[in-house]
């Protein structure tokens, strides 16, 4: 509530043509910022319009969230990779992944250098955010010392929307 009050009183005061939306979101993190600079695979949003769905779009690009248990990959078992569903980037093996109940796809470890965790201290927590680290696209977060039986003790909650997969049998990927 402080915060949107606090914006509106700037953008009224300062900036009468500021999009008050566009600014929320890019104060995020500055990290995301710095990130989005220094990246070769940096796009406009416009850019990223074209080739992603709306709703990809909305969770990749704007770090949103899909409803948990509609995902296409949070019960998927095919054998491969899966990747970035903006950039295609390799990001996890399916051996890594495994069933959390959580309601998203869940693994315990990417592949090396595949993803960038990020502080988020959103929606009044802290947590780590996973970005691809070719594109920056929001992939999710990991949760760590959950209980999990796993290697790493760690859980990357990761939207089924945010992945591609490419089968082990297959010739090519699936479709975003």
């Amino acid at each position: 509530m402080f915060r949107t009050a606090r914006l509106l009183a700037l953008t009224r005061a300062c900036r009468p043509r500021y999009n008050i939306i566009a600014y929320a979101r890019n104060t995020h993190s500055s990290a995301h910022a710095a990130m989005s600079k220094t990246n070769p695979e940096t796009k406009t949003n416009a850019e990223w319009r074209a080739i992603l769905s709306p709703e990809q779009f909305r969770v990749l690009r704007e770090r949103g969230t899909e409803a948990p248990g509609t995902g296409k990959y949070n019960k998927h078992t095919g054998e491969g990779v899966y990747g970035c569903g903006a950039c295609g980037t390799p990001l996890y093996k399916s051996s890594t992944k495994f069933d959390s109940g959580c309601g998203w796809p869940a693994f315990f470890d990417a592949l090396p250098n595949a993803v960038r965790q990020i502080q988020d201290n959103s929606r009044g927590m802290t947590r780590t955010e996973i970005v691809c680290s070719k594109c920056s696209s929001h992939l999710g977060h990991i949760f760590r010392g959950e209980g999990y039986p796993t290697p790493t003790k760690e859980r990357h909650c990761v939207n089924s929307i945010s992945l591609t997969f490419a089968d082990k049998n297959a010739t090519k990927s699936e479709d975003k």
